[in-house]
């Protein structure tokens, strides 16, 4: 089974939000997506207004248990803050290029866009979180998905 170390794979330091720095808190979530994504790919442009309209819907209980980290394959930083600007969740700092390689190969990323899912644990649930996100109305929705997946 695939596992992340959320401790070494997101260091101290290596994740932003809209204000500056965070940290990953996976024990405050259920799930945690990792999703894979550009600015200059169409269907990543085609892919995260609705993951964005999903995520903002994280007012009810089960929705709250997702947290959403975005990592960029896009070519410059200024692509990456303009993209990550239309996003409502945290990233993965653009210039920790290697942090974003070794994920990319730990879960054997091909072809973007990609939403791969894990617990809290850093336990792989799923690589195929888009179509499960593209199934559902509402991020409550979205973890019980998940946790079906996990099963």
């Amino acid at each position: 089974m695939t596992h992340v170390d959320f401790g070494t794979h997101f260091p101290s330091g290596q994740l932003i939000d809209k204000d500056g720095g965070c940290e990953l808190q996976p024990e405050n979530y259920e799930y945690i997506g990792l999703y894979f994504s550009a600015h200059w790919c169409p269907p990543c442009r085609g892919f995260t207004p609705d993951l964005k309209k999903l995520y903002e819907t994280k007012s009810d209980e089960d929705g709250k248990k997702l947290q959403i980290v975005f990592i960029s394959s896009d070519r410059d930083e200024t692509s990456f803050s303009e993209y990550f600007g239309e996003m409502p969740w945290i990233a993965l700092k653009y210039n920790d290029r290697d942090g974003k390689a070794k994920l990319s190969s730990l879960f054997e990323v091909t072809g973007i866009p990609t939403l791969v899912i894990l617990d809290k644990n850093g336990d792989l649930v799923t690589k195929d979180g888009r179509s499960g996100a593209s199934g559902c109305n509402s991020a409550g929705d979205f973890v019980k998905w998940c946790r079906k997946q996990k099963k």
